[in-house]
């Protein structure tokens, strides 16, 4: 695709719709949009464009379908797969006006929102009326729940709750063309042709900005109980998660953390924490509902489980305190491994009883291409993200080598059942291991989907293939 250049001309165009403070083209100021949290790629736009209604997403869109202009939607930033890069230069649409919550039905327990929403600010003001969104990554505090839709993000709680594509109703969409719709209705049930919700959600702003978005919310839990427990391997740990559910608890979050993920974490942000000699790996387990008795008896039945895997040590959180330090444990994780070396994240999936092969595998092929990993995730789900560390490998085997260990990473998933991501989205870093999972008539399927919402391609331009 030709894409044209931004002209003084479209300048003027973009500030009669959005405004001229609504409009960048200054370089430092342009500098905070030229990259998300990918590594550290870097690209810049040649304008941003902050548009605070449908009607001038719909106008900028317009125009630049007209003059064959690339178009990046952008929400905070927080993404971890180069979505919103934007690669092709053009106009970064930076959706950071669009942040309020328009309603929140009490009756029939839904909520519609901007995309610009922060999501842990919408969790909070809904469990102000007793009510719940249980989707709530890692980034909860500072991503918006617009990117959270576009890359079919998900947190610890999905693995009880279900994942985002439960709890998203409809969605108002602006298309390339700048058409308005609304993708779906506000019903629990949708049988009235292609659900075109559920085909925007995870699509990475390839076919459409979000500009509304309206949520399914439940009651909110007033109880939980939370459990640290210790391993002497991955394996025993990863091992123990399938035989929980299969003991018939279903916890609200069981997360995976290795040993060296810990250390990083007591080293950058200062967690008091009690690291014994032989513990290797740890699992975080959640368990939530509104009767006390009942989690502690799901609490009894899975430390029998632990018990059968080799745990060496379960640690109860007494006060809220300590629930609250356990959880920024975790929490904090991927910015520890950020600040302590050069790295790559890749965001595995399988189905959860096939972690301990995964995360052996994993070691195995780090030991012959020379790279280490820390590696953490959502295992109640069977989400491991595999963090790639470059310690002592050469840049040269860092920057060419290393493709061929990650290739063999997705291989092993796929052969285990699993995909490429599960939750931080294809983007622009792994396009390149598409083919590993999906053949070419997925490849046309994608692209004629693409081509009906988008014939000049301008939206998100050189994501996901």
């Amino acid at each position: 695709m030709a894409y044209q250049k931004i002209t003084g001309e479209i300048l003027e165009a973009l500030k009669l719709i959005v405004g001229d403070n609504a409009v960048i083209t200054d370089r430092a100021d342009l500098q905070p949009y030229s990259h998300d949290e990918t590594e550290d790629l870097s690209y810049y736009p040649e304008v941003v464009v902050k548009p605070q209604t449908p009607e001038q997403v719909a106008a900028v869109m317009k125009l630049c379908n007209e003059k064959l202009i690339p178009v990046t939607p952008r929400g905070a930033g927080t993404g971890l797969s180069g979505g919103a890069l934007p690669i092709m230069g053009g106009v970064l649409l930076a959706m950071e006006r669009f942040n309020k919550i328009l309603a929140i039905d009490e009756h029939n327990l839904q909520a519609t929102v901007e995309p610009g929403v922060i999501t842990e600010e919408f969790i909070n003001a809904i469990a102000e009326k007793g009510l719940l969104y249980p989707i709530d990554p890692a980034s909860k505090g500072s991503c918006f729940i617009g990117g959270n839709v576009s890359h079919g993000s998900g947190g610890p709680r999905v693995v009880k709750y279900g994942t985002i594509r439960e709890y998203v109703l409809n969605l108002q969409v602006v298309l390339p063309n700048g058409e308005i719709i609304w993708t779906g209705a506000n019903t629990l049930k949708y049988s009235s042709g292609y659900n075109l919700t559920q085909l925007m959600i995870g699509s990475e702003g390839t076919l459409g900005v979000i500009t509304k978005i309206v949520v399914k919310l439940i009651p909110l839990p007033t109880q939980n109980a939370l459990m640290l427990a210790s391993f002497g391997s991955n394996e025993d740990a990863c091992g123990a998660v399938s035989a929980i559910f299969k003991a018939g608890v279903v916890p609200s979050a069981v997360e995976f953390m290795e040993r060296k993920g810990v250390e990083w974490v007591i080293k950058n942000d200062g967690i008091t924490f009690d690291l014994k000699d032989g513990i290797e790996a740890f699992l975080l387990i959640e368990v939530d509902g509104t009767n006390l008795d009942v989690i502690f008896t799901d609490c009894e039945n899975i430390n029998t489980v632990l018990e059968q895997h080799n745990c060496k040590e379960v640690l109860f959180a007494d006060t809220s305190t300590q629930k609250a330090e356990l959880w920024r444990m975790r929490t904090t994780m991927a910015v520890s491994v950020k600040s302590n070396s050069v790295y790559k994240e890749e965001d595995t999936v399988v189905p959860r009883a096939e972690l301990p092969q995964l995360i052996k595998g994993i070691k195995e092929i780090g030991a012959k291409y020379g790279f280490e990993s820390v590696c953490y995730g959502h295992a109640g789900d069977g989400n491991l993200h595999v963090n790639i560390i470059k310690a002592n490998m050469s840049d040269e085997d860092w920057n060419h080598k290393l493709k061929d260990g990650i290739k063999e990473i997705f291989e092993l998933t796929v052969a285990l059942g699993g995909t490429l991501s599960g939750e931080h989205g294809i983007g622009l870093v792994q396009k390149e291991f598409m083919p590993v999972k999906y053949s070419d008539v997925h490849f046309a399927l994608w692209k004629g989907i693409k081509s009906t919402f988008d014939r000049n391609g301008i939206l998100n331009p050189g994501k996901i293939f």
